[in-house]
């Protein structure tokens, strides 16, 4: 049997409020230091981003390709940081969140296992490096300037000035156009004269205004070759080399001076054409046999 004063000890209520005062005051002070943690760590982590940016840009030897990864990688282990901090501030162990977290990042990571390719391919974009930020390519079917190679997938600015992002895993299995890579690209494209037009003096005219122009470059040397004796015209290759920034207004240029040059010399581009012929034995299909008869 309890004896009284044992019983009443055990179950007196008034024993139990100052541990609980004490363990509301202490979680609320746990409480508010988390919050502020998480203030400062937030805070922190955008100034440390913004700081990390700036000091990348101004080192000029570093790949603008790299810039992004690296910021976001200060960024987000400075959150991590705070996260650990905060739980730490409750008591709780860290090293079994840690194994906890490595446990179901395995999980996560076979369930996920597309994603996880892209980050792999991301990576391997970044050590590779088929192009960087600025470049014009065309990669899976898609085209225009890097804007920036993420994690997850590479984000370009097309030339009608839409986004467009292409998963990286898309990016490293097709193929990869770099158009900005190469120094010098060679512009080359087709024009057609009638048969019945000098030929020597349709090349000479369009070899003079490549020599005219001062953004075409004298090696390779330029050249007009006959590419063709199409079904309707002579065709043409009109060719030259240029420096890869002149290329779009250069090719622009001398296909309008060329037609210009042509009409002022009486060179015809003609349009496609047939010509039927009709045997001297066989019936002319436009006469009515009808009206034929006497």
């Amino acid at each position: 049997m309890i004896s009284p004063s044992l019983n009443s000890q055990t179950f007196n209520p008034q024993s139990i409020i100052p541990e609980l005062q004490l363990l509301l005051v202490d979680q609320g002070l746990n409480l508010l230091a988390a919050i502020f943690i998480l203030v400062i760590g937030w805070l922190l982590a955008g100034w440390a981003e913004k700081l990390t940016y700036r000091g990348l840009g101004r080192i000029p030897r570093l790949d603008r390709t790299l810039t992004p990864l690296l910021v976001k990688t200060v960024r987000y282990g400075i959150l991590v940081i705070t996260l650990l901090a905060v739980l730490e501030r409750f008591g709780v162990q860290t090293t079994s969140i840690i194994a906890l977290v490595g446990a179901a990042g395995l999980a996560l990571g076979l369930a996920l296992q597309g994603t996880l390719s892209d980050v792999a391919a991301g990576v391997m974009l970044l050590i590779l490096r088929p192009f960087h930020v600025g470049d014009a390519i065309d990669a899976s079917g898609n085209g225009g300037t890097v804007r920036e190679v993420g994690l997850f997938a590479t984000y370009l600015t097309n030339a009608d000035g839409m986004f467009v992002s292409i998963p990286n895993s898309k990016v490293f299995s097709a193929v990869i156009v770099n158009y900005s890579r190469a120094a010098t690209r060679r512009i080359n494209f087709v024009v057609g004269i009638d048969y019945a037009d000098d030929i020597e003096k349709a090349q000479k005219i369009a070899l003079d205004l490549l020599n005219a122009d001062p953004r075409v470059l004298k090696n390779p040397v330029p050249m007009v070759p006959v590419g063709e004796l199409g079904a309707s015209s002579v065709n043409l290759i009109v060719r030259c080399w240029v420096s890869n920034p002149d290329y779009g207004d250069t090719l622009f240029d001398l296909q309008k001076a060329v037609k210009l040059a042509f009409d002022t010399a009486g060179i015809s581009i003609p349009f496609p054409q047939q010509v039927l012929a009709f045997r001297a034995d066989s019936p002319n299909p436009f006469v009515d046999k009808n009206s034929a008869k006497p």
